[in-house]
């Protein structure tokens, strides 16, 4: 069901009826199913839930259920859409300048014509300027929403806020899906600080509420906190030296890869003052007398050594008295049991295992999530290292490559999007802390590894530019899909990120010389 404007009377519109949900398979998403899941609830909504991992997916949900779908628009109701005439102008348009030849006419008739074509062209010339500033001033407003979005799981919250339902847990939801976002690198620091903010006040507002609850002291109870936090990975649920070890922005300051990088680590241990016998068992485990000021003793290190960014805004949650998670844990182990490459039963059962994760009373599901995390974030930086240490990522003129070859290393894991996106992104950033050369250090990244052994398909995906200064605009989609129309490439574009693709794998050659000419 798509809803074009989150507001009261379109959620009316839509409880009406049976709904149908077509939710994509990304922890944002699924946030987003999360609460629209809880408002149903409260209204008593009967609803039939589609998971989708792609466009193919989607259409066919669309035609086994195209008796539920309906469009709900309202006749008086402003969407911005804008016209078709404001965006696009018929080639017949731009050729009626030529048509008007000379066809034999009298001197005196043919002066009276060139004069009023003049003052016609002056004019077409004058509308046209004014239609190619009002486009880019439309496109640049649509730009806007494609690359700086706010999260699918903010809006769904933002439209519960509005109808006096929102809850607690929908609020977790919508701290969980921006974190996502901020975890997966789609939209810049400055967003991500912004709608931090927007969710602060709204947990401030409802941890006022909930102080006079009963249970405010059982044992069920659920508490957010806002909170500076470290840039870690996992690292409540690990043990710290794994997740200095496994997580980007610390292994690529350091350059854990190298034999230099591992002593700098050593130093930064010793700088602390902590004993690696206690930085190599569980978090739980240390000794508290060391846990009391970690934060601070680790964030005084990191600046000695580079690491300015290691403290990150960020929000915790509580159930209980002792379980304690924060949002990118939950993004971690969510996204990882979405792409657990361990087969069990259906194709949408990694998807319903991820779903139940997000809700308190499913832990079990939660913790198995955590512990596939953690064997992701080691694949992830043992494949960056190995493509470092053997040169693997070449530049190509305009952007740097990489490929994976089958027989790699967990190579499987990478032929899932997200994974491949984490990798490529963890990958770009350690290659630009390790080059020299400065003109690499600006260039994008495509990175390929095999999807299909049997079919002979690999899965490739393009990476913006490692720069504090990016946008996050990614222009690989439509790159990809020139390339493959200018060299008949066997490719399939089925993913709703529309810098992924799917690639034959002897058309690969073809394809990235057309890539590079179109990019040069």
């Amino acid at each position: 069901m798509f809803v074009s404007d989150c507001r009261r009377e379109f959620y009316e519109a839509i409880v009406s009826q049976r709904v149908l949900l077509l939710v994509a398979s990304d922890v944002d998403a699924l946030c987003a199913c999360k609460i629209l899941q809880a408002l149903f609830q409260c209204d008593h909504v009967q609803y039939t839930l589609v998971p989708v991992s792609g466009w193919q997916e989607l259409e066919t949900a669309f035609l086994e259920h195209k008796d539920q779908i309906k469009l709900l628009v309202k006749q008086d109701d402003d969407l911005d859409v804008p016209a078709y005439d404001d965006i696009f102008r018929d080639e017949e348009d731009e050729e009626e300048d030529s048509e008007n030849e000379s066809d034999g006419s009298e001197p005196s008739e043919k002066r009276r014509r060139f004069e009023e074509d003049v003052i016609e062209r002056t004019m077409k010339r004058r509308q046209r300027r004014e239609w190619e500033a009002r486009r880019r001033e439309i496109l640049f407003d649509y730009e806007q929403y494609e690359y700086h979005g706010t999260s699918s799981a903010m809006v769904m919250f933002d439209l519960a806020w509005i109808m006096s339902k929102d809850l607690n847990d929908m609020l977790w939801w919508a701290i969980v899906g921006l974190t996502d976002q901020w975890v997966q690198d789609k939209i810049t620091q400055m967003k991500y600080v912004t709608d931090i903010g927007i969710l602060q006040r709204h947990v401030s507002r409802h941890n006022h509420r909930n102080e006079d609850e009963e249970n405010s002291l059982s044992i069920d109870c659920m508490r957010i906190a806002f909170e500076y936090d470290l840039r870690l990975a996992l690292y409540q649920h690990w043990s710290l030296y794994e997740s200095l070890c496994n997580t980007s922005y610390t292994s690529a300051s350091l350059k854990l890869w190298s034999v230099q990088g591992q002593k700098r680590l050593q130093e930064f241990l010793a700088d602390m003052g902590l004993p690696l016998k206690q930085v190599k068992q569980k978090f739980n485990s240390m000794d508290m007398s060391l846990k009391e000021n970690l934060r601070e003793m680790i964030e005084e290190s990191a600046n000695k050594f580079g690491m300015k960014d290691l403290r990150v805004q960020t929000f915790s949650i509580h159930f209980g008295f002792k379980n304690k998670f924060s949002a990118s844990d939950i993004v971690y182990a969510t996204a990882s049991l979405m792409e657990n490459i361990e087969k069990e039963g259906p194709e949408t059962t990694n998807f319903i295992k991820a779903l139940d994760s997000l809700s308190r009373g499913n832990l079990d599901k939660l913790h198995q999530g955590l512990d596939l995390a953690k064997k992701q974030l080691r694949a992830i930086q043992q494949t960056v290292a190995s493509c470092i240490c053997t040169n693997l990522v070449i530049s190509q003129g305009p952007f740097l490559y990489c490929s994976l070859m089958e027989g790699t290393p967990d190579v499987k894991l990478f032929s899932k999007p997200v994974s491949l996106c984490l990798l490529s992104k963890y990958l770009l950033k350690s290659f630009v802390c390790s080059t020299k050369n400065k003109r690499c250090k600006l260039l994008p990244l495509v990175m390929a590894a095999p999807m299909d052994v049997e079919q002979g398909t690999v899965i490739m995906v393009g990476i913006p530019p490692e720069t504090e200064s990016s946008d996050k605009k990614n222009f690989f989609g439509r790159a990809f899909e020139k390339a493959a129309d200018s060299t008949n490439s066997r490719t399939l574009h089925n993913h709703f990120d529309m810098s992924i693709i799917e690639l034959k794998t002897e058309d690969r050659s073809k394809f990235l010389d057309a890539l590079i000419s179109l990019l040069s």
